[in-house]
């Protein structure tokens, strides 16, 4: 996708214990992202940076705060050349977040903030968190309405956000979910046919260890825009198979979510880690993705 349409400001606030550890994300890159809203209506990203750079009576903090001017990160999230590290952006006491995704926010996902009221251009702010959520999405392999979950979905008992700041516009998160899908979308380009194939044992290895058992997974579950999302990415391995390029955000998905971890996993136990990094090295190939 068009990783160029808003410019991104790292603007980072200091090291501290309440706010920014300086702690790395135990997953590496983000598994999953919680959208926010301020609460704080009118407040701006620059509010929002002084505030928590100033802050020291509590514990919390975000990574990213958007509003109509800015996407300002105040504590790094891995787009840029800086690891993404921990915020405390989710109470640790509620624990949906581990059951749905096996790890606390806290520890394993990016709070992405919206800023709204007063003076914000609600639209403006709107299309800069749609395009920021894309990117996230489109650079670690993951799917809008499966790795974007807002605050209320957490912790229903006392937050409302990200649903309050939308419906100021009449937007639910189920909008603003199938914006961030549509602006992947509209910008996702097949790689021109290559003379590079993906070879078939890797073909195979990644449909019938990873891809089908993750679309019967989400049928089981009566998931069926994520179990369809499964059958695309399929055709487009079979596809990549026949030599006609393979999207980027695939590979991505397939090497971040199955074959790191797989690597991983063999590394640990003595296994053979080798292969897994090769047929990584054969989908990024097929997608146009410059060799680790």
């Amino acid at each position: 996708m068009d990783s160029n349409k808003y410019p991104i400001e790292r603007r980072y606030i200091d090291r501290r214990a309440n706010v920014r550890p300086g702690t790395r994300l135990v997953t590496g890159g983000p598994a999953f992202f919680v959208a926010h809203d301020t609460g704080n209506p009118g407040a701006s990203a620059d509010n929002h940076w002084t505030y928590f750079q100033r802050m020291t009576d509590r514990t919390a903090s975000a990574h990213v705060f958007i509003d109509d001017r800015r996407i300002l990160e105040i504590i790094p999230t891995g787009t840029g050349a800086d690891p993404a590290e921990q915020a405390y952006h989710v109470v640790r006491s509620v624990k949906t977040d581990n059951e749905l995704y096996g790890y606390d926010a806290n520890h394993a996902a990016l709070g992405i903030e919206l800023c709204y009221g007063g003076s914000i251009d609600f639209a403006a702010a709107y299309q800069r968190m749609v395009w920021y959520l894309a990117l996230c999405c489109h650079k670690w392999g993951k799917t809008p309405s499966t790795h974007i979950v807002s605050h209320r979905q957490l912790d229903p008992a006392r937050k409302r956000d990200i649903d309050q700041a939308l419906a100021t516009r009449g937007k639910t998160l189920g909008d603003l979910i199938r914006d961030v899908t549509a602006e992947m979308a509209s910008t996702a380009v097949r790689p021109a046919p290559s003379a590079a194939k993906l070879p078939a044992d890797v073909r195979d290895h990644v449909i019938v260890s990873y891809i089908q058992p993750a679309r019967h997974a989400a049928l089981q579950q009566s998931l069926r825009e994520e179990a369809a999302h499964y059958e695309r990415l399929a055709a487009n391995v079979r596809a990549a198979a026949a030599g006609e390029g393979l999207p980027k955000s695939n590979a991505q998905e397939i090497i971040y979510n199955w074959l790191s971890p797989a690597w991983f996993n063999a590394k640990q136990s003595g296994g053979d880690s080798g292969r897994y990094n090769q047929m990584a090295n054969a989908l990024r190939v097929c997608a146009g993705i410059p060799l680790a």
